[in-house]
């Protein structure tokens, strides 16, 4: 930690109960346990302050967040809605779904006609490893789907598919629901070229009638409807870090 947050700093246990982690008791029974680290070293001492803005706490190898500016928050977008903070076409885009002062960036896109989980930040560093190809951040969808489908759908879709533009695979692929020729499959893949999960099912001939993104990392959309945000926990950002090596 800094020398300046040595002697004017806050203390290490209402800067853990500010951010979220819980209440200040609870938060000193983790400095005692040991699993508190503040700049990569662990922390057992109630008293120590740190610098909430430059210093970096980790509660059980899990990063805490405790820059009070930061915003982290996921939405479901709405099919037919641009994945931008705006449109020069006058479309529906994310800004008319979004309703807090802060400057927000979209991690990534989803196509127009694809509904389903974004992140929204002010987090730039972030927001980069999360979109960049070699940090991996696995991304699933659920896709509708005309049947029958061959048994061995999910082998090929894993063992590769080349595409025009190079190969393309599933890291994992399961029937989710069927009824008659409507199925519905989900499909998670490590990449994000464009429209890559419609191409990749077109190309062994199932085009895609439905799609939606329904995690990103290690966040789920779960039950959150199309047209509504909320808030990630302090949990959630911290496996969002952990999951770019933050």
């Amino acid at each position: 930690m800094t020398e300046r947050a040595e002697t004017q700093g806050v203390r290490l246990q209402k800067v853990m109960a500010d951010a979220g982690v819980g209440s200040r008791r609870h938060c000193e029974e983790l400095i005692g346990e040991g699993r508190v680290t503040v700049n990569g070293k662990k922390v057992f001492r109630f008293g120590e302050r740190v610098d909430p803005q430059s210093d970096v706490i980790h509660v059980d190898g899990r990063r805490v967040e405790t820059r009070a500016e930061m915003r982290y928050y996921l939405i479901n977008k709405p099919r037919g809605v641009v994945s931008t903070m705006a449109d020069e076409r006058g479309r529906k885009s994310l800004a008319d779904y979004v309703e807090v002062p802060e400057r927000l960036f979209h991690v990534g896109r989803l196509d127009t006609d694809t509904e389903g989980l974004i992140l929204l930040t002010n987090d730039g560093e972030l927001a980069h490893r999360l979109m960049h190809p070699s940090y991996g951040v696995a991304k699933t969808y659920l896709a509708e789907i005309h049947g029958p489908i061959p048994r061995d759908l999910g082998r090929t879709l894993k063992r590769g598919v080349e595409l025009e533009d190079g190969m393309a695979k599933a890291d994992r692929f399961r029937i989710f629901d069927q009824v008659g020729r409507r199925v519905l499959v989900e499909i998670t893949l490590h990449e994000g070229r464009k429209h890559i999960v419609r191409r990749l099912l077109k190309e062994v001939g199932f085009p895609v009638q439905q799609l939606a993104r329904v995690e990103f990392g290690p966040i789920k959309l779960g039950l959150l409807r199309p047209g509504n945000m909320r808030a990630l926990t302090v949990k959630e950002i911290g496996e969002l870090y952990k999951a770019v090596g933050l």
